[in-house]
């Protein structure tokens, strides 16, 4: 099984030696290098109902990525664990390979190696490394007076899945976008290499457990506060037409995958646009007082708490 998954993966000229021995043997590098690993566990994470098992390959690799965009650097190998539950065949691995594989191969990453093993439960553990030559992008250097920004539109996943779980309805154009966030996130690896850029570098950080969650991640790690304003929330067409102009699962739903990140006041928003090559929203503001405040449309500041994906909570 193991040679039949491999061999069709993408190997650059860094890996000497990739699947079927006792370790992937990597050419080294001068660049600091950054690693990460995620796990989506079937039951918790994902329901296979839910997508094609391409998607799913693909999304756990996608995972991945978003934490290397939100450091700034460029993704370079990766190793795959598969924990097997009985049931699934041959095919269904042949096409979530596929998803992953594809998925690399656009990221220009190189799957090095793996494990598999027996399980009650399907799961799918990606390691990733990376390596930066700007920045890096880190959680710990916002300032206060800098300007809160985030890439993309906020919600959009957290809705899909509710879509998915049945606890929301919708159709049509709208349904498909949103569960479409959801089941194929976007990793915004290219923006950002292009924070990594400016200077001073911000402070970043992706939207995965959440807008609030993962901005308090930020403040509490830069000694920081913070101020959201409930009305900059970018908010698609497709969330509003579905969920009106209720911006909770904006602020806790996460899986999203954008790009959170405080830049300098000293870059005016036309300068970011331009640098970036794309629409970017500022949301807020750093402070110096260490709490994160959501301001509404009257002035009125008020902190938000237990919003968030917390992976131990227990439902």
């Amino acid at each position: 099984m193991i040679a039949r998954l491999c061999a069709n993966l993408p190997n650059g000229r860094r890996v000497l030696l990739g699947p079927g021995d006792d370790c992937a043997l990597l050419a080294a590098s001068t660049k600091a290098q950054l690693i990460t690993i995620d796990s989506m566990v079937e039951g918790v994470h994902f329901k296979l109902e839910w997508g094609t098992p391409a998607m799913l390959g693909a999304r756990a690799l996608s995972i991945n990525l978003s934490d290397i965009a939100a450091m700034g650097g460029n993704p370079t190998f990766c190793v795959v664990n598969l924990a097997i539950r009985p049931g699934l065949g041959t095919r269904f691995f042949d096409e979530l390979y596929a998803g992953l594989a594809k998925t690399a191969t656009v990221a220009g990453v190189s799957v090095a190696g793996g494990n598999i093993t027996r399980a009650t439960e399907l799961a799918i553990t990606i390691a990733l490394m990376g390596e930066v030559e700007n920045g890096p992008l880190r959680r710990d250097s916002a300032r206060p007076g800098d300007k809160i920004y985030v890439t993309g539109t906020l919600g959009d996943a957290a809705l899909g899945l509710r879509i998915l779980q049945k606890k929301v309805a919708a159709r049509g154009r709208q349904r498909d976008h949103l569960v479409k966030r959801f089941l194929e996130p976007t990793p915004q690896l290219a923006i950002g290499r292009k924070l990594a850029r400016l200077k001073p570098t911000p402070a970043a950080i992706d939207i995965s457990d959440g807008l609030w969650q993962d901005l308090g991640h930020l403040l509490q790690r830069s000694g920081v506060g913070g101020r959201v304003f409930s009305e900059a929330l970018p908010l698609s067409e497709a969330y509003r037409q579905v969920y009106g102009d209720n911006c909770d699962l904006a602020l806790s739903g996460g899986d999203d995958y954008e790009l959170l990140f405080c830049a300098s006041t000293a870059i005016s928003d036309a300068q970011l646009r331009r640098r970036l090559g794309m629409d970017v929203r500022c949301i807020g503001e750093i402070t110096r007082e260490k709490e994160a405040l959501l301001v509404s449309a009257t002035g009125q500041a008020q902190p938000v708490h237990g919003h968030g994906w917390d992976q131990l909570r227990v439902t």
